[in-house]
């Protein structure tokens, strides 16, 4: 299991570089080179969508499966292994969120270049007539 958190992790870190990368000001020949690269790796990076909807349905699930430690019926090692789950859960709930977001950033950057590099060129068009 903790082999899935570190794909998620690095993917997400991946996501958070290419997002930046996408956000930097930079010249325009430049910017649509790497928007058209991103651009045909965002179909195959869509993986992750799916990726993080199971691992939040797992969550959920052990959430709901999770023995309560509560009371005076518990030891101080049961209580902290309880609270240190739940931690990891709240943690990995964000991360699937994160990867979830920034893809769905990535996805617009890059789809708001293309519609204004076609508007570019419908205004080039619309001038040289």
């Amino acid at each position: 299991m903790a082999l899935q958190w570190m794909i998620l992790t690095y993917v997400v870190a991946a996501e958070a570089a290419i997002a930046f990368l996408l956000t930097l000001p930079s010249p325009k020949a430049l910017k649509s080179t790497i928007v058209s690269l991103i651009s045909l790796t965002l179909q195959p990076a869509m993986f992750i969508v799916p990726f993080s909807a199971f691992q939040l349905l797992d969550i959920y699930w052990k959430n709901e499966h999770r023995l309560m430690c509560s009371g005076e019926t518990c030891t101080a090692s049961e209580r902290d292994r309880y609270e240190k789950s739940i931690y990891k859960a709240q943690r990995n709930v964000i991360l699937c969120c994160s990867a979830c977001l920034l893809y769905w950033c990535i996805y617009r950057v890059c789809k708001y270049h293309k519609e204004i590099q076609s508007m570019e060129q419908v205004e080039k068009r619309y001038k040289e007539e």
